[in-house]
């Protein structure tokens, strides 16, 4: 657990500020939703949000709990446009404090609780369960514990919705035994998933089924373009908060390999949802 903290910090901890300037206002950094070709990188993390929410069936009365918090965008989401009590957990100290303010800034302190917790240690039933782009850092080692710790913090008939980078069935075992440019110099420990994988941990270590999958991969490359044409556009204002030219050339290329990477689908981008025993479809899903 200490090497996940230490694997989280390397990348996260870069500083607040430094996200600010390539990310939109909701500070997702992870994939939007482009409900069209031309919409906004905000107006597609919205989306994006909006459409993990509709997967969950969120309610008024349910108790969300969040692992992985990011910059709150997702937790404040939920609880401002859904009515939903929320409870997130991150392992970055950075995250964790600026979540805090934000959701002391909107007001909404009753609604979400934010943690600075490792997942593993947590308690308790919750009605839905959301974790965008976590699964990553989890590891070939540690997925059954992941699992068996989703699967018991649901209740019965609870539902759970992840968003995930995977690599393809083909290649899981060659590149979990190597180590490339972004283990390397940007997510040290990071472990991409492929959906066997995650089919395979699903049905040993939980009770719960896939009830939806959606590939948002095309997605994904869209974003990496907003995110890499903002970054270079502040290099001044990187280059202002300590780093220097090489890190800017380390940064540029580290978005533009992702893009690629998902534009000629090396690797995906997939919208998961797994429901308990007791989930039942709601009555708009079972026509």
């Amino acid at each position: 657990r200490t090497g996940s903290r230490k694997n989280i910090a390397a990348h996260y901890d870069l500083g607040n500020d430094f996200f600010k300037l390539f990310l939109d206002p909701t500070m997702m950094y992870s994939s939007a939703l482009f409900p069209s070709a031309d919409a906004s990188l905000e107006e597609a993390s919205v989306a994006k949000l909006d459409e993990l929410c509709r997967q969950l069936e969120l309610r008024s009365e349910d108790h969300l709990l969040e692992i992985g918090t990011g910059w709150g965008g997702m937790a404040i989401h939920a609880a401002r446009h859904y009515g939903c009590r929320v409870t997130t957990t991150t392992i970055s100290r950075e995250q964790y404090q600026y979540a805090c303010e934000q959701v002391q800034q909107a007001g909404l302190q009753d609604r979400v609780t934010v943690l600075c917790e490792d997942y593993r240690n947590l308690t308790g039933r919750y009605d839905k369960l959301v974790s965008i782009e976590m699964i990553e850092a989890v590891g070939h080692a540690f997925y059954s514990d992941y699992f068996q710790r989703c699967s018991a913090l649901l209740k019965p008939e609870g539902k759970m919705v992840i968003q995930a980078i995977t690599i393809a069935d083909q290649r899981y075992d060659s590149a979990r035994k190597s180590v490339d440019f972004i283990q390397r110099y940007i997510f040290p420990g990071g472990c991409l998933p492929s959906l066997a994988v995650i089919s395979d941990h699903l049905a040993r270590d939980t009770d719960m089924q896939m009830v939806h999958l959606r590939d948002i991969t095309a997605d994904y490359a869209l974003t990496l373009a907003h995110w890499r044409e903002r970054f270079m556009a502040a290099q001044e204002a990187v280059l202002r908060q300590g780093f220097d030219r090489s890190f800017i050339r380390m940064w540029e290329f580290y978005l533009a390999y992702c893009e690629g990477g998902f534009r000629e689908r090396i690797i995906g981008t997939v919208q998961l949802a797994f429901a308990k025993p007791g989930y039942r479809f709601a009555s708009s899903q079972a026509q």
